[in-house]
């Protein structure tokens, strides 16, 4: 329920700071940071995670949100990057076996343990966008880590507690692997809102001395073009400007 509800919260978030960011994109940035072959937006989603050879007992849930760049390099082919900035991955429910591995002291009673790890994540991926407005991509995807700890969860008394074990030394700082997915965009506007899916499959450890762990992740994403209806505004502008000057 409480998922639920902080995804909830994330969609009206999106939704009301690009109603208040149009303006201000627009004004800083001009025409440059939105055109026919440049898109920039807010990704913003859900995702769960899991790092293989753990015992865990489920995946890991968590919010993510960033920003996005769609630059097209040729007919109906993209380049999409950009930055997660709020993004997480690792494991929940960890099993007593893997709680010893990776030397995590454990708390009296019975509770669930879960492996947190915050990521800056930069993914370069080729897209290919189809004309019924549907799109695949693929490529590799990059993360610097900067925060990791085991959390520690129970409810005692209908009171829930929290406790956080830090492991960020025992993280290697960068990852890499591969991405893959697709999506829709809902409408043929520029401004339209796109929903995708994407896998993510880490090729490095996660951990600095223990080899073969490694980060996998499935993505559910909405991406929300900024400034783009103010952007297409201000180059009619400039064009009628540049025509009565040429009348001129």
């Amino acid at each position: 329920m409480r998922h639920k509800i902080l995804l909830f919260t994330l969609l009206l978030c999106l939704a009301s700071w690009k109603s208040h960011s149009q303006v201000l994109i627009a004004a800083v940035f001009g025409d440059k940071l939105n055109s026919p072959d440049l898109e920039f937006g807010l990704e913003g989603g859900y995702n769960f995670s899991n790092i293989s050879e753990l015992n865990n007992g489920k995946s890991l849930s968590e919010l993510n949100l960033g920003f996005y760049f769609d630059i097209r390099m040729k007919n109906q082919w993209y380049l999409y990057t950009g930055v997660l900035v709020k993004g997480r991955l690792g494991a929940g429910e960890l099993s007593p076996a893997d709680l010893e591995l990776l030397g995590i002291e454990t708390q009296e009673g019975e509770g669930d343990y879960s492996q947190k790890i915050s990521y800056f994540m930069v993914p370069a991926l080729i897209k290919y966008r189809f004309k019924n407005r549907i799109y695949l991509e693929v490529g590799p995807q990059f993360g610097l880590m900067h925060k990791a700890f085991v959390e520690y969860e129970t409810d005692e008394n209908n009171i829930e507690v929290r406790t956080r074990q830090d492991n960020k030394d025992a993280i290697n700082r960068f990852g890499a692997g591969a991405t893959f997915g697709g999506g829709y965009r809902l409408s043929n506007r520029a401004a339209g809102i796109t929903l995708g899916l994407k896998y993510y499959y880490g090729f490095t450890n996660v951990y600095k001395d223990i080899s073969g762990p490694k980060n996998s992740s499935l993505f559910l994403k909405c991406n929300i073009p900024i400034g783009v209806k103010k952007s297409q505004e201000l180059r009619a502008k400039k064009a009628l400007e540049k025509e009565n000057k040429e009348k001129e």
